[in-house]
C-alpha cells in the first residue's frame, strides 16, 4: 500500500518564506502574508487530493498529520493577517515577523514528520521561536521573567526527550515512527527501556503543556502581543498532545505513562477549571482555561481515547484562536459564569442534580439512537459522563421556573450532543484505535469530574458560606502553586535583567519606599 504524506509542502513553504524574510529588509508583512496564504492553499489542495486518491487507489494517508497540518496552515494564515494590522506602528516589527514565520515553520515540521529525532528538534525550535515572540516587549520585566520560567521548563522537557530518544534507539534500532510501531506490533512484551521512554515522553508533554504546578508561564504570557497569545494557546501548547497521539502504540503498552497522564491531567483540569471561574481579566481566564483543557487532553490520551484527544485538539485550537483574537467580545459572556457572582443562586442542590439527570437522559438517548442506525459506534462511558456534566449547566436557570428557558436548554443539549457524536465518528477514522486501560484509572477520572461539578454547585448554592469564603482566596491565587515554583526556580537559576530593566525596577522600588528619584 502506498503512503501519502501530503503535509510536506507546508514546512517547505514556511521555511522558504523565513529565508526570504531574512534576506530582505522591506515589504516584510507582504511576504509573510503571501507565505501564510500559499501554505494554506497548498495544504488545502493536498488534503483534497488525499481524499480523492484514497477513494481511487490503495492509499495510506497520514490522517493525523495532514489534519493538524491543515489546522496549522489555517491558524497561521489568520494570525499573520491579524498581526499585520494589530502591530501597525509598533517598533521591531521585522523581528516579530521573522520569529512568527520561524515558529510556524518549526510547528509545521513537527506535525508532518514521522521521525522522532526530527520531531524533537522541531519541538525545540518551536520553543526557541516562541521565546523571541514572548519577549517582543523586551524592556518589560514581567515578559523577561515569564520567558525565563518557560525557558527552564522547556529545557528540562528536552532533557527528558533526549533520554527517551536514546532509550528508543537502543531498544528498536530506529527513530522512525513506522519502525517503532512495527517493532511494537511484533513484540511479545514491552522492554523496560521503552517503559521508561514512554514515561519520559509523557513527562515532557506534561511540562510543555503547562500542567500544574509548572503552569505559571502560560498564565503570565499576557505581556506579549495578542497574536502571540493566540498562537501559543491555539497551536503551540497543543503540540504535546499531538506528539503523544503519534506515540499511541507505545503509550498503550505503558501503564506508568498512562497513570501519569491521567492523574496529572485530571488534577490540572479540575483545579485550573475552578481557578478560571474566579478570574476577572478575560485573557487570564482564557489562559487558565487553556491549562485546564490541556489537562483534559492529556487525561484523554492516558485513557487511550486518542480519537477524542485529536478532536479536542482541533476544537480547542479553533476556539482559542477566535477567543483571543476577539477577547473583548467574550467579556460579557465570561462574567456571567463567575464563581461567586453577585446574584446568588435561588436554586437548591436538588435542582442541579435534576439538571444532571435530564442531561444524562438526553445524552444517553441520543447515543442509543445513533447506535441503532450505526451499530459500530462505540463511545466510552467516561466520555459520556464528561459530556453529560459539561452540558448540564445549560439547564441552570437561576430564576424561577421558566418553560421557554427549559425547552431552549433541552434543545441546546440535544443539538450539541448530535454534533459531538458526529465529530466523534469523523475523528475515529483519523486517530489510532482506542486502548484498554485499567478500571481504577476510569474510576479516578469519573470521581474527579463529579467532584468538580459538585464543588461548582455547592459554591453557587452557598456563595457566602464558610466553605466558599475559605476556598475563594486559595482558588483566586491558583492555590499558590506557581509562587512556590517561582521561588524554587529563582534559587536554582536566577533571572538576569537587562540594565534598562534593572534601572526601571530600582526606580519603582524607590518610588514605593518614598525615596527621592
Amino acid at each position: 500500500m502506498t503512503d501519502f504524506h501530503g503535509g510536506w509542502l507546508l514546512p517547505l513553504i514556511y521555511t522558504a518564506g523565513f529565508i526570504l524574510l531574512c534576506l530582505r529588509d522591506h515589504e516584510q508583512w507582504q511576504l509573510a502574508r503571501t507565505t501564510a496564504t500559499a501554505g494554506l492553499l497548498a495544504t488545502g489542495a493536498m488534503t483534497l487530493l488525499a481524499l480523492v486518491w484514497a477513494q481511487l487507489a490503495p492509499l495510506r494517508v497520514d490522517a493525523p498529520g495532514l489534519t493538524v497540518a491543515l489546522l496549522v496552515a489555517l491558524l497561521g494564515w489568520v494570525i499573520v493577517n491579524y498581526s499585520s494590522r494589530y502591530l501597525n506602528g509598533e517598533p521591531n516589527q521585522v523581528r516579530f515577523i521573522r520569529a512568527m514565520v520561524f515558529t510556524l515553520a518549526a510547528v509545521s515540521v513537527l506535525v508532518t514528520s514521522r521521525n522522532l529525532l526530527v520531531i524533537v528538534l522541531a519541538w525545540t525550535g518551536t520553543s526557541v521561536g516562541l521565546h523571541y515572540l514572548l519577549t517582543f516587549y523586551h524592556e518589560r520585566k514581567a515578559a523577561q521573567i515569564v520567558a525565563h520560567k518557560k525557558f527552564l521548563v522547556s529545557r528540562f522537557a528536552e532533557v527528558c526527550l533526549a533520554i527517551a530518544l536514546l532509550l528508543v534507539y537502543q531498544s528498536v534500532g530506529t527513530l522512525s515512527l513506522d519502525g517503532l510501531n512495527e517493532y511494537l506490533s511484533s513484540a511479545a512484551s514491552l522492554p523496560t527501556a521503552l517503559h521508561w521512554a514512554a514515561l519520559l515522553f509523557a513527562l515532557a508533554a506534561i511540562l510543555k503543556t503547562a500542567q500544574l504546578p509548572l503552569h505559571g508561564w502560560l498564565i503570565q504570557v499576557m505581556e506579549a502581543p495578542t497574536p502571540v497569545s493566540a498562537l501559543l494557546h491555539a497551536g503551540i501548547v497543543n503540540m504535546g498532545g499531538f506528539i503523544l497521539i503519534r506515540l499511541a502504540d507505545l503509550l498503550s503498552l505503558a501503564p506508568a505513562a498512562q497513570w501519569a497522564l491521567v492523574v496529572v491531567g485530571s488534577l490540572t483540569a479540575v483545579l485550573a477549571g475552578l481557578v478560571m471561574l474566579t478570574r476577572i481579566s478575560i485573557k487570564v481566564r482564557l489562559a487558565w482555561s487553556t491549562c485546564a483543557q490541556m489537562g483534559f487532553m492529556l487525561m484523554e490520551i492516558g485513557l487511550g481515547l486518542y480519537e477524542l484527544a485529536l478532536l479536542h485538539l482541533v476544537a480547542h485550537s479553533l476556539y482559542k484562536a477566535h477567543a483571543f483574537l476577539s477577547a473583548g467580545e467574550a467579556v460579557r459572556t465570561a462574567r456571567s459564569n463567575d464563581l461567586l457572582s453577585p446574584g446568588a443562586s435561588k436554586r437548591t442542590p436538588v435542582w442541579y442534580l435534576a439538571a444532571v439527570g435530564l442531561s444524562a437522559a438526553l445524552v444517553a438517548g441520543s447515543t442509543a439512537a445513533w447506535q441503532f442506525f450505526l451499530p459500530s459506534l462505540s463511545v466510552p462511558p467516561v466520555a459520556l459522563l464528561v459530556v453529560t456534566l459539561g452540558l448540564a449547566p445549560l439547564l441552570w436557570m437561576e430564576q424561577q421556573s421558566n418553560g421557554e428557558l427549559l425547552i431552549r436548554g433541552v434543545l441546546q443539549i440535544l443539538a450539541l450532543t448530535q454534533l459531538y457524536l458526529l465529530w466523534h465518528v469523523a475523528f475515529a477514522a483519523l486517530a489510532p484505535a482506542p486502548a484498554d486501560v485499567a478500571s481504577p484509572l476510569v474510576a479516578w477520572v469519573m470521581l474527579s469530574f463529579v467532584v468538580l461539578y459538585g464543588t461548582q454547585v455547592w459554591l453557587r448554592c452557598h456563595p457566602q458560606g464558610r466553605f466558599a469564603r475559605a476556598f475563594y482566596p486559595w482558588a483566586y491565587c491558583g492555590f499558590y502553586l506557581d509562587e512556590t515554583y517561582t521561588r524554587l526556580t529563582f534559587k536554582i537559576w536566577p533571572v538576569k535583567l537587562s540594565a534598562t530593566q534593572a534601572q526601571t525596577l530600582a526606580i519603582r522600588e524607590s518610588a514605593l519606599q518614598g525615596e527621592p528619584l
